[in-house]
């Protein structure tokens, strides 16, 4: 968090405009545990790689 906070501080502003930035959590397939079956794994990795972004990248 600290880190993304830093790299927003370096973002240049657009003189007088507003900005909201909103920082959210990315999470991988196994920060899920056992609530990840091997049924949703599968179905995971199949609408990966029918949108073209495979899991290897």
């Amino acid at each position: 968090m600290d880190e993304a906070i830093d790299w927003i501080r370096r973002m240049p502003q657009a003189d007088g405009m507003k900005q909201d930035i909103e920082i959210r959590p990315l999470f991988e397939m196994d920060d899920f545990g056992e609530t990840l079956t091997p049924e949703l794994r599968t179905q995971e990795e199949r609408q990966r790689r029918a949108s073209g972004d495979h899991p290897s990248r």
